[in-house]
């Protein structure tokens, strides 16, 4: 994982609230330990039309939305089942941060794990958001603060170890290991105790 200091990017929009992880990634493409290659899966029975071509109607297929790192989606974005393929997929498919005013909670878990921002705002900053796709938008993660295109800001927070794991770009693993002398230390200590 690498850090994640700052994110910025154009934001695209999807209005619908309740967007499920099966929505995200449908269960089919379950198969795979792999986090690489799971971005073309992303949004799949929305994304793309009957023949595999892609859908018109669905926001993220719009020029305007394309290679926008950054999505604004509708209220309780990630909830259903728990899957860690599901921000696999959207880090795959090239989006770096959700901001939602409800994340289920398991979804927020696993996209914080894997280096996938998820940012719970007010409902009136998520709204104003919703209302203006493609802007800019500047994330800084260590400052936990938003910067909007007219030089405002919306402040959110992250739990401080998520936050800690993504400025250094480790994961909770990752985490211990960069104490494994300690923790060897310590356990010889308490073979010596006991």
């Amino acid at each position: 994982m690498k850090p994640i200091t700052r994110i910025h990017s154009r934001t695209a929009v999807l209005h619908d609230e309740n967007i499920d992880t099966d929505r995200v990634i449908p269960a089919r493409f379950l198969t795979t330990t792999e986090r690489s290659g799971l971005g073309k899966y992303c949004f799949q029975d929305w994304r793309y039309a009957q023949d595999g071509s892609d859908n018109p109607a669905f926001p993220l297929n719009q020029p305007e939305a394309r290679g926008c790192g950054i999505l604004v989606a509708g209220r309780n974005f990630g909830c259903g089942s728990s899957r860690e393929h599901a921000p696999w997929a959207l880090l795959d498919y090239g989006i770096q941060a959700v901001l939602c005013s409800e994340i289920a909670d398991i979804f927020r878990g696993n996209a914080l794990k894997n280096g996938l921002l998820a940012i719970v705002l007010d409902e009136a900053e998520h709204r104003w958001l919703l209302q203006n796709p493609g802007i800019e938008l500047s994330i800084d993660v260590r400052e936990q603060v938003i910067q909007l295109p007219d030089g405002g800001h919306i402040r959110f927070q992250l739990e401080p170890f998520a936050r800690h794991c993504l400025l250094n770009g480790v994961d909770q693993l990752g985490f211990l290991l960069q104490h494994a002398e300690a923790i060897t230390h310590y356990e010889q200590q308490q073979e010596k105790a006991a």
